[in-house]
């Protein structure tokens, strides 16, 4: 970064802008999770067999994980504000498509379209903070908020879901999706101002662009496949094999281009490796830490949709706290490891609650408590993980920088959901064999005792997943606190020039 950059005067509509990206990060989120709760009923109208279930969730994955580089590089090349807007319409559009299925072939269709527009949408919203808020203490307040969405928002989905589903119908998760994008869309073209010289105007790599996507495709549909197949299964074996050839043939050329799609100076820094690394493991345990207390809330407890989706209130409650009042108070005062590191942690004694769940666990004394823990744990490390992985990079670079959290976070939970739910499923299995033989007489409470084990042997798989986070966060990541010293001030408090909030010149 260019030491006689000139200081840019805040832009006065930022705080405005804030809320509009924050809406849109909020619906991107909401979406993760709010069809899961409709997806029984979605199936049940439009005849969906048990066997195609999975693309209404898989199709929007392949399509965001695998496109989130490539709609980075397009915010860089597009401009941040023409690439959310037209992210934002196009996601309307999906939606509006997905909740006026006919038949599984355009539902399909439409989840494709939203991943497609999503992958656009998300990284050119946290490429905008990244520009627009270049003071570290206005920096830490909007990461702190955008970080508590980003966290919370998927539980919030779980509520709405369960909310829509059984006052209205189904078709209304997709519809809820319209006035969000509607409202962050107009808010956007109106209010943001984006930072003039901050566009990477470079040829777009092409061949980055294919390998890539086939890549990561392969990789997220190698995981989703292996979670209703098997890991034995021979595709999911194939799948595994190409999207290591693909990805690795990817940074080859990457290497040697003009032009990356991904400049390897963004991945290769020991900081932005260190967050991209430690969030994606922390999501692993989290996307499969959702799937495991709803299904023991519903399957389990009797709880309804609505009931199942205010039961993690607790834990939107802890990342909100976390964010913006630990997370955001901190970060210019600490450097980010002590908070990354301890936050990981933190979530990782509440998810060990968890091990211990039994058919007849209370909720206020064992589920309340772990949710808070895990909230507060994640909210106070994604707040300074958001903010660390876009900081000190090139304006020219953010997108894509802002794309590698969110593939970080797409592939994590990719992974988290099919790693974990195979695990549990094994160890239930192997729970039920063995007691059936030493003569267990309830078939119903064989297979409800089954289920807690299996989802029990799982988290502990995610305390041990969460306890490395940790550990990489706190050994990787040496950046010191953001400091709103000029670049050229030296290093008298111990943070690297390539750490300092970057200065966006006229």
């Amino acid at each position: 970064m260019s030491k006689t950059a000139d200081i840019r005067l805040p832009d006065p509509s930022r705080w405005k802008a804030l809320a509009f990206i924050a809406l849109a990060q909020l619906m991107v989120v909401l979406d993760a999770t709010i069809v899961n709760i409709a997806l029984p009923h979605a199936q049940t109208a439009l005849s969906i067999t048990d066997a195609n279930k999975q693309w209404v969730i898989t199709a929007y994955a392949l399509a965001f994980g695998g496109l989130l580089l490539f709609g980075g590089r397009i915010a860089d090349l597009w401009g941040r504000k023409r690439t959310f807007v037209v992210g934002l319409i196009g996601f309307a559009l999906a939606s509006a498509l997905g909740g006026a299925a006919q038949n599984q072939g355009m539902l399909f269709g439409s989840r494709a379209l939203q991943g497609v527009f999503g992958a656009l949408l998300a990284p050119a919203a946290l490429s905008l903070l990244a520009v627009m808020f270049t003071d570290a203490k206005e920096r830490a307040k909007a990461f702190g908020i955008y970080g508590a969405i980003a966290g919370g928002g998927g539980a919030v989905g779980l509520i709405l879901g369960g909310f829509l589903t059984q006052a209205l119908n189904w078709r209304w998760t997709f519809f809820v999706n319209i006035p969000f994008a509607v409202i962050a869309a107009a808010g956007a073209y109106f209010v943001i101002r984006e930072p003039a010289g901050s566009r990477n105007r470079s040829s777009l790599d092409i061949p980055g662009v294919v390998l890539s996507a086939l890549g990561l495709v392969s990789l997220v549909y190698g995981f989703t496949r292996a979670e209703s197949s098997g890991w034995s299964d021979p595709l999911t074996i194939g799948m595994f094999v190409a999207s290591g050839v693909l990805l690795l043939s990817f940074v080859l050329t990457e290497a040697k281009v003009a032009s990356p799609l991904l400049p390897l100076r963004v991945v290769m820094d020991r900081n932005r490796g260190g967050v991209y690394l430690s969030l994606g493991l922390a999501i692993i345990a989290m996307f499969g830490l959702f799937l495991f207390l709803t299904y023991y809330l519903q399957v389990v407890k009797g709880y309804s949709p609505i009931r199942t989706g205010f039961a993690f209130l607790p834990m939107i409650a802890g990342m909100i706290t976390g964010s913006t009042q630990i997370g955001a108070r901190l970060m210019t005062r600490v450097p980010a490891r002590k908070l990354m590191g301890p936050g990981f942690l933190t979530a990782a004694v509440g998810m060990l609650l968890l091990t211990q769940l039994e058919i007849d666990s209370s909720y206020a004394a064992l589920i309340l408590p772990a949710q808070l823990l895990l909230g507060l744990g994640m909210g106070t490390a994604f707040m300074p993980a958001m903010s660390l992985a876009t900081l000190g990079v090139e304006p020219r670079d953010s997108g894509v920088a802002s794309a590698m959290v969110n593939t970080s976070q797409q592939v994590g939970g990719a992974i988290g959901t099919a790693l974990l739910n195979t695990i549990a499923a094994s160890a239930a299995t192997a729970y039920a064999t063995s007691h059936a033989a030493l003569g267990a007489t309830d078939p119903q409470l064989l297979k409800l005792q089954s289920m807690v084990h299996g989802f029990t042997g799982a988290i502990w798989w995610a305390v041990g997943i969460l306890v490395v986070a940790s550990a990489i966060a706190v050994t990787f990541i040496n950046a010191g606190r953001p400091s709103t010293a000029p670049a050229d001030s030296g290093d008298a408090d111990g943070v690297e020039d390539e750490f300092r909030v970057p200065v966006v010149a006229h």
